[in-house]
């Protein structure tokens, strides 16, 4: 064990459902890559069986836009390991561009019934001492290179015609 927090980084394309009217991606779209970073740092540390950790808190801070096609990185930190407490902070970046960041609470319950349930030390352990996890990369191009934008009719290369 690394006796750093576990820590994930994903990359996520920006797909067209991940867009609004102006074409850039709506910000419930960090929400969904910041909870699958968290899949994936789960699974690499052994918590695959984890118990129902329903969001506490959620607070999101958003800066330069991210488009069609982009390739976003999201790293998310465990921050802190309270009594039945999660803390994450989370960034996504689109290259050396800060396009969102911010944090997230969960609570560890017992049951659908909501009974908060402590971690065990091995749960704290694996969750503060798993240090920097494998990353999910995406090896894919990005379409968004102007002679493949052409190729697709795409004259702005965010996904208008």
């Amino acid at each position: 064990m690394s006796r750093q927090p576990a820590s994930v980084v994903i990359q996520r394309r920006v797909e067209w459902l991940d867009t609004d009217a102006t074409g850039h991606y709506h910000h419930a779209t960090v929400v969904r890559w910041v909870e699958a970073a968290e899949c994936a740092l789960l699974a690499q540390i052994g918590l695959t069986d984890s118990p129902i950790m329903p969001r506490v808190h959620y607070q999101a801070s958003y800066g330069s836009r991210l488009w069609r096609h982009d390739l976003a990185a999201t790293e998310l930190r465990v921050e802190k390991v309270g009594r039945t407490s999660l803390h994450y902070s989370f960034s996504v970046h689109c290259g050396e561009e800060r396009s969102a960041d911010g944090r997230m609470v969960v609570v560890n319950v017992a049951s659908e019934a909501g009974e908060p349930r402590p971690w065990n030390e091995r749960e704290r352990q694996l969750l503060l001492e798993s240090g920097p996890l494998r990353p999910e990369l995406l090896t894919v191009p990005s379409p968004r290179v102007p002679e493949l934008a052409e190729l697709n009719g795409d004259r702005w290369g965010i996904g208008y015609g």
